[in-house]
């Protein structure tokens, strides 16, 4: 007896969000169906002109608009982001320096610093039981 296998598919709001685009803006036929694993390996390695565009223009799901701005979603929330935001938007945004966006700014820099500091600590903890 053999089994046969099936090919892994996901719902196309999983594969927009790995692919790290807003599952709205994507083509009728891509929201219809489900992908594939092989699709979505397909998609990222050689991304058809829809896809190109769409990352590079927006509108962007609220985790790239927050990458893209160097916030958290949390932050984005907070600023009183809720939509999704084209490119244009995002850098009018950053050329604006809204007062919210500097401080979520300033924010996750010490986020990411204490981040680090906790990194180094607990490496440094590892070392020192490693030793003894």
């Amino acid at each position: 007896m053999t089994s046969h296998k099936t090919a892994q598919t996901m719902k196309p709001a999983t594969a927009a969000k790995k692919l790290g685009v807003y599952l709205q803006a994507t083509p009728a036929e891509f929201q219809e169906g489900a992908v594939s694993r092989t699709e979505l390996n397909a998609l990222q390695t050689d991304p058809p002109a829809w896809l190109v565009e769409l990352r590079r223009t927006g509108p962007h799901p609220r985790p790239v608009v927050a990458a893209k701005l160097g916030i958290s979603i949390a932050g984005l929330a907070r600023g009183g982001v809720t939509e999704p935001l084209t490119t244009e938007q995002i850098d009018a945004l950053k050329d604006e320096k809204p007062e919210w966006l500097e401080k979520e700014r300033a924010t996750q820099a010490e986020v990411r610093k204490e981040t680090a500091r906790i990194k180094e600590r607990n490496a440094e903890r590892a070392a020192q039981s490693g030793d003894q």
